[in-house]
């Protein structure tokens, strides 16, 4: 039993059939076909019931599925355990959410990088509304992100880094406290903070100002230093903007007024000596660097 033929087994039933995990691996479909064939003579059994386009685990590949990430695990631990002290190396896949990508990671990589040159940082953009599923997949090793404090999920260990405060920003020429004649600028419907933002525009009653809908924080930072409005978002994402007389923060009410900041990865994910370090890297960044 090979460990390529473990990873090609549950790829086949991470993505949903053959094809899809030969895309995923880089592999021709035969050579998954034949990794499967293989698996199924040294196991005496079939693994896979195929009906047309569809593939589903037959009852021996139900039964077998649960030990095939111990066994990828326990291969790459036995790796890491014969190389000894050598210095932690190899790719580590890290998927972020859009606004920590933007304003705070660029400041940690330079110096993870420096510290740890032969780790490769492999940054993605994360799906937020699927990022259970793609940490399960194995698109990521782990993920950073925002949302809002006391989130949980039964498939990941969680793990909150700090929060950082909502705040209603405005123009440096506005007013101390949002009128309802100016225009709200919110966040797409997968953001974190929303619902407490429609909860706030909903406290504020009648008004006359507009509400727009944009998909990006920086496209709403643009928006409202020109003026245009106001809008509620995570101080680190404003933290320079608010320091130089860029823009004007406001005080307001707010239900939840913390977001988190978060990292996440499968509870049956290997923690790899790089995966480690990395965590162990963000735990000790300081809540000033929020």
């Amino acid at each position: 039993m090979e460990q390529r033929q473990l990873v090609t087994f549950k790829t086949i039933v991470d993505v949903g059939g053959f094809k899809k995990a030969a895309e995923r691996l880089g592999y021709a479909q035969s050579s998954v076909t034949t990794h499967i064939k293989e698996l199924e003579k040294e196991l005496g059994a079939p693994l896979f019931d195929r009906l047309g386009k569809t593939v589903i685990l037959t009852e021996a590949g139900e039964r077998f599925y649960p030990y095939v990430d111990e066994m990828i695990n326990l291969y790459h631990e036995s790796i890491e355990a014969a190389r000894g002290d050598e210095e932690p190396s190899g790719t580590l896949t890290v998927g972020v959410s859009e606004s920590l990508m933007i304003y705070w990671l660029p400041h940690f990589i330079p110096s993870f990088m420096e510290k740890y040159p032969t780790i490769q940082l492999e940054v993605k953009a994360i799906d937020y509304q699927n990022v259970t599923q793609q940490l399960k997949r194995g698109d990521y090793d782990v993920v950073l992100f925002v949302e809002m404090s006391g989130w949980q999920s039964n498939e990941l260990t969680i793990k909150k880094l700090t929060e950082s405060k909502l705040v209603l920003v405005g123009s440096p020429t506005g007013t101390n406290q949002p009128t309802s004649e100016e225009t709200i600028f919110l966040p797409e419907r997968s953001c974190s903070w929303r619902p407490t933002f429609e909860e706030y525009v909903q406290k504020m009653g009648e008004r006359s100002g507009e509400i727009v809908e944009l998909p990006s924080i920086e496209s709403i930072k643009q928006c409202v230093m020109s003026g245009l409005g106001t809008s509620l978002l995570p101080f680190f994402a404003v933290k320079t903007e608010i320091e130089n007389g860029i823009l004007r923060a406001s005080e307001i009410e707010l239900s939840d007024e913390y977001a988190g900041i978060y990292t996440a990865y499968h509870k049956n994910k290997w923690l790899s000596a790089c995966l480690t370090i990395f965590l162990k890297e963000l735990s000790s960044v300081g809540v000033k660097e929020w």
